[in-house]
Parts: C-alpha cells; sequence; structure tokens
C-alpha cells in the first residue's frame, strides 16, 4: 500500500496557481485546500478534483482516470441529470489531470483521499487478491489424505495388535506407515516446478511476481483486455487521408492509394493538407539530441508527426507562416482556425475540426493539382467517407485553407478551400486480432473494457473478432450502477465488450465475472486499472508503457508490452499444472501401494515384508528425485486445443482416484507375488523380504515412466520427447537402491540381505510386469 499511495504521490506536480484574498499565490498540491480557486492554463496539473466556474476553449487529459487519451472538452455548464459517468462530466476537474489546452478556473471541492484518485488508492488497497486454484486444491487434497492416512495406520496398528504383534513395534510400523502415505516430497516438487516456470518465462519477457500465478495462467477462463495501452499502443495515428477525392492509406510514413505509394511533397493536395495540419495545430516541436520531439495532445501530436514522417520541414513552415491569432474548438463551434502571415504579406487561414462544419464553409477544393468547384457530388462523396471512417472507430478531422487572404479574412465561416479528411486512431498492436483467435482455439473467452464511446468500441471488437464469429455484445458501463448485481453476474457471461467504464466499474466487471465462477485475467497498463488488476485471478500490467500502480499491483509484468508472450505464458501455467499433477500422480500411486502391501499383509495374517525404516527409506527414494523430474516434462503437443479446466475442479479428480487404486493394486500385487517367491523359496525372513522391498521400490520407479502421460502409452507408434532429467533421476535412484545389497552398514540399517541371479530374475520381473500392465490399459483406465 505505500509504494502505491507513492506512486499516486508522483502524479501531482508540486506547484498550483490559486487565488487567496484576492491574490494570485503559487501553493504546492499538498496545501491545496476546497474553496481555493485554481488557475488553469496549458501544462497545468490538476493537484485537487475541482468543479469548473470560468473556461476558455479548455481541454484536459483525463487518462489517469479513464485511461483514454483523447483531450476532453470542459464547460461549466451544469450537468443534465445526477449519475453520469465519471467519463462525461465535463464541468469537474480531477486530482492528477493536464490542462493541455485553454484556460479556465476552477474552484477546489475536494482534496487527498477525498478525491477520485484517493478513491482509486482505496480501492486498489481494499480490493484482495484471491486465493489461486491450487491452493485450493492442494488444502482440499491434505485433508483427503490425512484422513485416508490416518484410517489405514489405525487400521494397521489394530489389526496388528489384534494378532499378537508387541505395541512398541506396531506403533512404529503405524508411524512409518503414517509417514510413507504422505507425500512429503510434494511441497518440494510443487514449489520447485513452479520456479523453475518464472525462470521459463523470464526468458521469454514475462517476469512472474507472484509464485502461486504460474499455475493460475493455466486455468484463466476470461481474459479482460483494457483497450487503451494494451490492445492498443496508446499513440494516435494517422492511418487514412480522403484528399483530392483520392483515399490513401497511411502506412510507415507512405501515402499508399489504388495506383500505388505516392509522394506527397510532390501532390499539392497531400502537400497542402499537411501544411495546414501542421500550422494548425498546439503541439510543440522542439529537437533534443538530434531527434525532434513533440509535446501536446496526441491528437495534434499524430498530425505533425504525419508531416516529419514524409520529410515535411516542420519547423521552417512555422517559421516561415507564425502564427497570429488563434480560434479555439468549443462546444458550440467544433474546429479550430489559426492565421498564419509570411514575410511578404501573404496570409494563411487553416481550419482543422468537424468534418461536417468544416466542409460547410467550404466552396472549392483542390483536386489533381488545381483548384476546382466543389460540387454536390463532391460533398456526397466526402460525406460518405466520413461515415465510412467513423464506422472504422477512425477519430476524423475535416481540413481547409484560405490562402492569399487578408487579416480581414480571419474569423469568416465561408469561402474556404476543402483539402481533405484524416482519420486517425489509436492502432491496435500487430498480431492481437490472432492472438485473440489463439485464445478462443485454447478455450478463453476475451472480453474487452474500455472508457471509449460504445460505437468506437464496437467497431474494434468486431475488428479483434473478441465473440468467436458470435454476436458481438457491448454494453455501456454508465448502466451498471443502476443494475441488481446478480443481473450484472448474468450480462457478464454474454457480454464481450463494455464501453464508457471507469475504474470502479473496470473492479465490478472482474468480480461479477468471478462471482459467476470464472477464472479471471486482467491487463492493464494504467493507475485506474490498479483496482481490478489486483482483484483478478491474474493480473496482468504492461511493462514498458504501464505505470508503477499497475506494475506495483500485478501478479505478472509483461517486460516488452508484447501480448503474445501471453499466449506462452498460459501454455507454459498449463504444463506446469500438468506436471504437477504427473508428479502428484506418482507419488499417490507408488505411496498407496506401500499401504496395499502393509494392508494385505496383515489381513492375511503374514509377517510384513517390509519394515519401518525399509518404508521410510523407499519414500526417500522415491518421492524426491522421480518426482522433480516428472514436474520438467515438455508440454504436450495439444495442450492449447483443450479447454481451460474448472477452478474448482480437484487436482485428483474421482476417476484419477480409480486410475490410482488400479495401479498400486498391480504394483502392490506384483510385489507380494516377489514377497511369495521369496518365502517359497527362503522361508519367512528376511531374504524373503529383501526381494519384496527390491521389487516394491524397482516398480514404483519405473512406474514414473507411466506417469509422463495421462493418456499417450510407452507403446504407441508416436513415442514421447524424451525427458533427460527423469532419465538422470532413475539411474541414480537405482544406483542408490543398488548400494542397499553392497554396503554392509545400510544392509544392516535397512535389515537386507545379498541376493542371488535367480532373485534377481525375479525381482526384475516383478518391477517390469506392473509397468506393462498398466501401460497397456492406460486408455481404458483413463
Amino acid at each position: 500500500s505505500e509504494s502505491i499511495i507513492q506512486s499516486l504521490k508522483r502524479l501531482i506536480r508540486p506547484a498550483a496557481e490559486v487565488i487567496r484574498d484576492s491574490r494570485v499565490v503559487r501553493v504546492s498540491a499538498e496545501e491545496l485546500v476546497p474553496g481555493d480557486l485554481l488557475i488553469l492554463k496549458p501544462g497545468t496539473s490538476v493537484g485537487a478534483d475541482c468543479r469548473l466556474i470560468e473556461a476558455s476553449h479548455l481541454t484536459l487529459d483525463e487518462s489517469v482516470l479513464t485511461g483514454e487519451s483523447m483531450p476532453v472538452v470542459k464547460n461549466p455548464e451544469a450537468l443534465p441529470r445526477p449519475g453520469i459517468s465519471l467519463a462525461d462530466r465535463v464541468n469537474m476537474l480531477y486530482m492528477g489531470t493536464l490542462v493541455t489546452g485553454g484556460y479556465g478556473m476552477a474552484v477546489v471541492v475536494a482534496t487527498g483521499r477525498y478525491t477520485e484518485v484517493g478513491r482509486l488508492q482505496t480501492l486498489v488497497c481494499e480490493a484482495e487478491s484471491p486465493e489461486t486454484p491450487m491452493e485450493r486444491q492442494l488444502s482440499r487434497l491434505g485433508d483427503q489424505l490425512v484422513l485416508i492416512s490416518s484410517a489405514a495406520c489405525g487400521i494397521v496398528f489394530a489389526v496388528g495388535l489384534l494378532q499378537g504383534y508387541g505395541l512398541l513395534q506396531m506403533f512404529k510400523t503405524a508411524i512409518s506407515l503414517a509417514i510413507a502415505a504422505v507425500p512429503e516430497g510434494l511441497p518440494a516438487v510443487a514449489t520447485t516446478t513452479l520456479a523453475l516456470g518464472i525462470r521459463k518465462m523470464r526468458q521469454h519477457k514475462v517476469l512472474i511476481r507472484k509464485l502461486e500465478a504460474v499455475e493460475t495462467l493455466g486455468c484463466v477462463q476470461t481474459i479482460c483486455f483494457d483497450k487503451t495501452g494494451t490492445i492498443t499502443l496508446n499513440r494516435m495515428s494517422v492511418l487514412r487521408v480522403f484528399a483530392g477525392m483520392r483515399r490513401f492509406d497511411f502506412i510507415k510514413g507512405s501515402f499508399c492509394s489504388g495506383e500505388g505509394v505516392v509522394d506527397p511533397l510532390s501532390c499539392l493536395e497531400l502537400l497542402r493538407l499537411m501544411e495546414t495540419v501542421v500550422l494548425c495545430n498546439e503541439t510543440e516541436v522542439f529537437q533534443e539530441d538530434s531527434a525532434l520531439v513533440l509535446r501536446g495532445s496526441p491528437t495534434e501530436n499524430a498530425l505533425v508527426q504525419m508531416a516529419i514522417d514524409c520529410s515535411l520541414d516542420v519547423v521552417g513552415l512555422r517559421s516561415e507562416y507564425p502564427r497570429l491569432k488563434t480560434n479555439y474548438r468549443s462546444e458550440n463551434r467544433l474546429f479550430m482556425g489559426t492565421l498564419h502571415c509570411g514575410k511578404d504579406g501573404n496570409c494563411f487561414v487553416a481550419l482543422k475540426g468537424s468534418p461536417t462544419e468544416v466542409l460547410a464553409m467550404c466552396d472549392r477544393q483542390i483536386r489533381e493539382e488545381v483548384e476546382a468547384p466543389l460540387s454536390e457530388d463532391d460533398r456526397l462523396q466526402i460525406e460518405f467517407q466520413n461515415e465510412q471512417m467513423a464506422g472504422e472507430a477512425l477519430r476524423v478531422l475535416g481540413v481547409a485553407c484560405a490562402m492569399g487572404e487578408g487579416e480581414e479574412r480571419f474569423g469568416s465561416e465561408e469561402g474556404f478551400t476543402w483539402l481533405g479528411l484524416v482519420g486517425m486512431a489509436d492502432p491496435v498492436r500487430p498480431g492481437v486480432r490472432e492472438l485473440v483467435g489463439r485464445f478462443h482455439s485454447a478455450g478463453i473467452d476475451t472480453v474487452m473494457i474500455t472508457g471509449d464511446q460504445s460505437a468506437t468500441a464496437y467497431a474494434i471488437g468486431k475488428d479483434l473478432d473478441l465473440s468467436s464469429g458470435e454476436q458481438l455484445e457491448i454494453l455501456d458501463s454508465t448502466d451498471l450502477a443502476m443494475m441488481d448485481p446478480e443481473l450484472i453476474r448474468a450480462l457478464s457471461e454474454k457480454v464481450h465488450v463494455f464501453s464508457r467504464v471507469s475504474p470502479a466499474h473496470k473492479l465490478q466487471i472482474v468480480r461479477a465475472l468471478q462471482s459467476a465462477g470464472r477464472t479471471v485475467a486482467m491487463t492493464g497498463d494504467g493507475i485506474n486499472d490498479g483496482p481490478a488488476l489486483k482483484a483478478a485471478d491474474i493480473g496482468i500490467a504492461m511493462g514498458e508503457g504501464g505505470t508503477d500502480i499497475a506494475r506495483e499491483v500485478a501478479d505478472v509484468i509483461l517486460e516488452e508490452d508484447n501480448l503474445e508472450t501471453m499466449i506462452i505464458a498460459v501454455s507454459d501455467g498449463r504444463a506446469i499444472y500438468n506436471n504437477i499433477r504427473k508428479a502428484l500422480h506418482f507419488l499417490l500411486a507408488t505411496n498407496f501401494s506401500e499401504i496395499i502391501v502393509m494392508l494385505l499383509t496383515l489381513a492375511a495374517g503374514i509377517r510384513s515384508p517390509l519394515n519401518a525404516m525399509q518404508l521410510l527409506w523407499i519414500n526417500l527414494l522415491s518421492d524426491i528425485f522421480p518426482g522433480l523430474a516428472l514436474a520438467m516434462e515438455e508440454p504436450e503437443p495439444d495442450i492449447l486445443e483443450k479447454p481451460p479446466r474448472p477452478p474448482h475442479e480437484p487436482i485428483v479428480k474421482t476417476a484419477d482416484f480409480k486410475r490410482l487404486g488400479f495401479e498400486s493394486g498391480v504394483i502392490s500385487l506384483s510385489a507380494l507375488g516377489a514377497y511369495a517367491l521369496g518365502v517359497m523359496r527362503y522361508g519367512m525372513g528376511p531374504q524373503a523380504g529383501t526381494i519384496a522391498f527390491q521389487s516394491l521400490t524397482s516398480a514404483q520407479l519405473l512406474h514414473a515412466l507411466s506417469c509422463r502421460s495421462e493418456t499417450r502409452s510407452l507403446f504407441d507408434k508416436e513415442p514421447l520427447p524424451p525427458n533427460r532429467n527423469l532419465s538422470i533421476a532413475l539411474a541414480g535412484s537405482f544406483f542408490l537402491q543398488t548400494l542397499t545389497l553392497l554396503i554392509p552398514g545400510l544392509r544392516t540399517l535397512l535389515g537386507t540381505t545379498p541376493i542371488g541371479i535367480a532373485d534377481g530374475f525375479i525381482i526384475g520381473a516383478s518391477a517390469a510386469l506392473p509397468l506393462v500392465i498398466n501401460e497397456a490399459t492406460k486408455k481404458h483406465n483413463t
């Protein structure tokens, strides 16, 4: 929480200009109090929540709260109704936002924790990270194993006493069996597997901040994408231009039409359009380390960047035609106009803004390098192109100019020359559409959460195919406050796009999906994403473009902002969970086989072939190295073609217990068969016990080979990929087991004796037989 608070404090610049006692004074943001009159001008960082009382062409960047980079036009008029979403409260200013244009004055109404940013900090601190699915499942399994082992040990202890064995002997046996029954190697296996997963993901530039997040990635059922900065680049760019009645795509600094690439500096229509949007522009351009740096709103930066990419001398143009006057965009005047005069006395009036309003002021156009009349058919074509661009989720501006006119021309609203339409958007990151398709193939639903208007959000959602070919469902989140929680929960399972969301809405949406039983991943980069990132089962933050707060609360950080690494992380998460299941299956099957051997020999009234030390040795040998090696299996080829597992599905299912019972039964019966042969050869004694001990241990070690896949057999035509770690682990374990026959001190400790060649054949056959049977019946038992 302290780190989050410090990150929020860094948002607020240290000084503000306020009017106190009829004097303008500068105070730190922390000294602002309700009632202060805050002076607003370009570059002002708002240090408190304020009610606007005066405004002149005032625009603000509210991306800190809404996540959307488009400047918001503000005016002091009263809101039409209560309950309007934060993004639509045009007469309010919020702490941490930035004035990008115009001037104004506002009265401070809230400071500190009572501001919207303060409430956001409270939401982040109060949001609790849910318990991971594996934590729930391992806790449940632990309870089950305690019951099973307690019952088995109790039965062994009681039966042994009834058959006349000594109290101390049975107590030792029962305790040893209790230790053997519980897979104490599991915590080491699980932790090591997760740690290795973190190291592997680190190679893909995915930073895991919480160990448990590795496994949770594998069971994600719904991914909620924040749009700005996550799906998109959070950088407005010009994508399309319609000029001279021709349509151009702007790609990597080049204008492309159906006729090929066009040089904009040799095409009068494009040249005049670029000159106009550079002059009618508030973006500051300055040199820094031999590169041009732009400082302004995202929209105006995009227009200037287009000209720079086309090698237009932006600085020289502005120097030749300095700006003399400006008419800013306002609520009733949806365009901006500027007056420029050159050294030769020629003046130039530049306009940009609402295509409809700018077009209405024009009666001429530049077409085929010359000025020509603007006909009704031309107007209809321009209007059609404007609607088409808007339908593609582009922000469209109309551009016009008046050349060679005097100063008196400025302010007129007729007689202009139409130059064209410019379509801009915050471009979608490359590969996101394909990534969404891969998530759908993996059975993962995708949801987009954005502060955009519904029409823009719908167009982007449609382009990304978030609904996987079905009808795209969109919900305006301003309606969420009036909905019943049950209705929100039901809608969350059907809606693909949530528009006009606030930080509290994002948290509400994540919790609604969780209440519907979904395992939810949330991606984000901004402060406004913080509460939802923390509350989600997996919070995924952008590393390069993300804010400190987003990175602080996230479970996973994509270091290079590459969303494609998410599918790698999901694949690795599923593989890790599957590998832990394989290791757990091996540990339980081998432990259960020891319990069965003890129970069957006691039930039959014969001496147990295994003593307490042998049980502990078997546990030590089989629980650690083979289990860890199984946890290092490579992902199976079809891992992303299966749906994610249900979050409440137990790590060991009922069907698994059936298979475990069969496999451990085969292993124990084979060992008992070897014991019976030993008794026939040597009678009841250490020689027969040694054969049983060696048979059971060897069969358990070979069983690791069978646990490499739940469905694929070692005898299939397509073999499993080699697992070098498992080969080393088994070789080392068999070597240690051989020492129990060779080292006198170890023989004495374990109560074993040397064996002959015939005994070795018996041990080998009884160890191999369970592997063959279990592999041959694997598909029947899965």
